[in-house]
């Protein structure tokens, strides 16, 4: 299992940055050469525990869906989602928010297996890993642009 670690230092409040990170809407925009959009359960609005969403989106040329469920939730400073069904053999997302020195401090926590063997453990040290870690940092510089001018995410 890959995991990837990213810390987000956020000069905004705590609250903004957590339903931030869980806002669909806010996902739809933050990357945008994936065209990534909620098809099913959850499709716009904050994120709560239970919740599902199947997301599509493009990837290395491929529509793909991946569907995923809250399994845990702590408000304002943790929530987990993790795949039900979708191109990785497994995937789970650690979302944790602290404020630290007047700081939102945003961690992510990003565990996630390849499938196909072998096959997929070269793809992954070659190509996924730094693919998955670019996205990711992608998504969390637009959340701190966000919350940091506190732009409504409509």
């Amino acid at each position: 299992m890959t995991k990837i670690e990213l810390s987000t230092a956020i000069d905004a409040p705590l609250e903004r940055c957590f339903d931030l990170a869980r806002n669909v809407d806010f996902h739809k925009l933050s990357v945008a050469n994936t065209n990534e959009e909620a098809v099913a359960g959850r499709t716009s609005g904050l994120c709560e525990l239970g919740d599902r969403i199947t997301w599509e989106a493009t990837h290395f040329g491929i529509r793909q869906r991946l569907s995923v469920e809250i399994t845990k939730f702590e408000k304002p400073y943790f929530f987990e989602d993790t795949m039900t069904k979708g191109a990785f053999k497994s995937m789970r997302h650690e979302h944790h928010f602290s404020f630290e020195n007047g700081l939102t401090v945003m961690k992510d926590e990003f565990y996630f297996e390849a499938p196909f063997g072998i096959i997929g453990k070269i793809f992954n040290a070659l190509i996924l890993k730094k693919y998955m870690m670019t996205f990711l940092l992608q998504r969390n510089a637009l959340l701190k642009e966000l919350a940091e001018k506190d732009t409504s995410i409509k």
